[in-house]
């Protein structure tokens, strides 16, 4: 049992969602998990295990942020075994290209952050997604007649900086997106051997000042959800 999931032996399954969000991992556990159960609500932080076409999969919130989410990934990946971990999340465009509500697909990761820094005693890392899930899902999302966007974006330590044109230097350079976690997902699943992707739904932009509801960003994302779903329980 781990610290903050403190789940018991068996009670999640290989292939684990990771919305921020703990109510979206509720949302998602009821609306498209058979059977599901929760297995966790330490700190509000809800998880819950269920069947998805017939196999087993986890659904678990991570909270905002790379603090966050390592905590919960490194304890997924080292005490319950998880081996495939894809999250499922909000981000910012800065890209005019992509648009509010669009899908898009996180094939790497930069970051402002310092904590690989630290990790690998100040040398740069790059954190990147797994192969087969990235060509999973876009395929499923190609299938179904939607279009991702596919590249780089860029995993923020700071969500109201100091600089508020900080994001058009990452943009000249091709990023499609902002956003909290993705990074530290990809370093994380590296060190354990494990497979991560990141997709994600552009919830506003800083191009056009465009947002969307907190409900909305809640319960209405479902194209990533079930792309998702789809890749986690694929071969």
């Amino acid at each position: 049992m781990s610290i903050h999931i403190a789940a018991k032996p068996g009670e999640i399954a290989e292939a684990v969602l990771l919305p921020g969000d703990p109510l979206r991992a509720q949302f998602i556990a009821e609306h498209f998990l058979e059977n599901a159960v929760q297995y966790t609500a330490v700190r509000n932080i809800l998880g819950y295990t269920g069947t998805y076409r017939g196999k087993p999969l986890s659904v678990q919130g991570t909270g905002m942020g790379i603090p966050s989410i390592s905590i919960y990934a490194h304890e997924l990946f080292r005490d319950y075994g998880v081996k495939r971990a894809i999250r499922v999340g909000t981000a910012g465009s800065i890209q005019e290209g992509v648009k509010i509500r669009d899908m898009v697909l996180a094939m790497s990761a930069s970051t402002n952050s310092g904590v690989n820094l630290q990790r690998f005693g100040g040398k740069s890392y790059a954190p990147t997604a797994s192969w087969n899930l990235l060509k999973t899902a876009y395929d499923a999302a190609r299938s179904r007649g939607w279009e991702p966007a596919v590249g780089n974006v860029v995993c923020s330590d700071l969500f109201y900086t100091e600089d508020p044109g900080e994001w058009k230097i990452w943009a000249r350079f091709g990023s499609l997106a902002l956003e909290m976690e993705s990074a530290e997902l990809y370093t994380t699943a590296a060190k354990f051997g494990r497979e991560a992707l990141a997709i994600l739904t552009i919830s506003d932009s800083l191009i056009t000042g465009e947002q969307t509801s907190p409900e909305e960003r809640q319960t209405t994302f479902t194209r990533m959800m079930e792309v998702a779903l789809e890749t986690a329980v694929s071969p």
